[in-house]
């Protein structure tokens, strides 16, 4: 069970405020940092990893986080971390590699569920030459180009399809589901075996004598080097729909769980009509998210090009969100420590509902 001050190391955490979870650490120099929280069981340290955030990492580092610690698809910190430094390149390995490994070395040969460990997919960023030292283009590997290639383009898509959005809060959880990173693990290690039976049979055949190849074994390895090549493209291109698949459904499912919070919260006959209201229980389209990212989700699934329809849609919203008609509504039942922030996030969404409007008619 997640206490209360757990719960608050967790807020400053994942609100990136260093400040506050520096000053709470040292008045609560006795809480525990090492839990779960989610449905990923992700730790705090699983959290400021994958947020890059370095100070917050030697923070929880400092009031003794686990590096060890696994998450749901056993992935520890230090595999976030060398996730997150695939993907951001050396700033990100020396802020947030570097100290994991140094607090715990045995963390980089621990394996997740993919069996895949940090040292493994440091070893695929050190592989990545720089520019100026690749070798000729006559010289350059195909098919290590093509993966590195492969690799960079699922990554790009997947931060632009979840970098905003988090479908824990609206989906189910499956057990047995594949996301990016068991993707990515399966097809590094796929990409290692083949590297490692290549020099084990190159290895083989020079303690036999050097033996040139016949055509026939060249044209085998051609034959498999190009299934794999179909193969990966295949992966990629189901990913890539499994993706956009579960962009559209995420979506869907905020903006469903928005109307029916709405409708919950703000009909006079509701059942909870006499209830008090704190922050989180208002029904904001994206409860973590910007105004922008509130937006989004409010107007999903509108046709912006049917402007009558639209507009509609965004007069309906306006009178929803608009402060003194929500203050008619709600402010009777407000609790009085999240009155303000209440209020405040109410009229920044208002503003921005009448901006859109305002547009609209320009």
């Amino acid at each position: 069970m997640v206490s209360s001050k757990q719960k608050r190391v967790w807020r400053y955490v994942e609100a990136g405020d260093v400040l506050k979870l520096k000053a709470y650490l040292r008045r609560h120099a006795g809480v525990a940092v090492n839990f779960h929280r989610g449905k990923r069981r992700r730790s705090p340290l699983h959290a400021a990893c994958s947020l890059g955030d370095d100070a917050a990492v030697r923070l929880l580092l400092a009031s003794g986080a686990d590096v060890l610690l696994r998450d749901r698809k056993g992935d520890t910190p230090l595999h976030v971390a060398a996730r997150k430094a695939l993907t951001d390149g050396r700033r990100a390995f020396e802020d947030l590699v570097v100290p994991l490994q140094a607090s715990c070395p045995e963390a980089m040969d621990a394996a997740n569920t993919a069996g895949v460990t940090p040292h493994d997919m440091l070893r695929w960023m050190r592989n990545k030459q720089p520019v100026a030292n690749r070798r000729p283009k006559s010289e350059a590997d195909p098919e290590k180009e093509w993966m590195e290639k492969l690799f960079g383009e699922c990554e790009d898509e997947f931060f632009e399809t979840f970098g905003q959005y988090d479908a824990d809060d609206f989906l189910p959880v499956d057990e047995d589901e594949e996301d990016f990173g068991d993707w990515a693990d399966l097809i590094r290690k796929e990409y290692y075996d083949k590297k490692h039976a290549e020099a084990q049979r190159l290895a083989s055949s020079c303690s036999g004598g050097k033996k040139r190849k016949s055509r026939k074994e060249r044209e085998e390895e051609a034959q498999a080097s190009k299934e794999l090549h179909e193969k990966l493209r295949r992966e990629h291109e189901q990913y890539l729909a499994r993706a956009a698949r579960k962009q559209e459904e995420t979506r869907q499912g905020k903006k469903r769980r928005y109307d029916e919070r709405c409708a919950a919260t703000f009909q006079p006959d509701s059942s909870a009509s006499s209830t008090k209201l704190t922050y989180k229980d208002i029904p904001w389209p994206a409860p973590r998210g910007t105004v922008q990212e509130m937006l989004e989700v409010m107007l999903h699934g509108a046709d912006r090009k049917d402007v009558a329809v639209f507009r509609k849609l965004l007069k309906r919203q306006q009178t929803l969100w608009h402060p003194d008609r929500f203050a008619q509504r709600c402010g009777a039942r407000l609790e009085d420590k999240d009155r303000q922030r209440i209020l405040d996030t109410v009229t920044a969404l208002s503003q921005e509902l009448n901006r859109m409007a305002q547009n609209l008619r320009e």
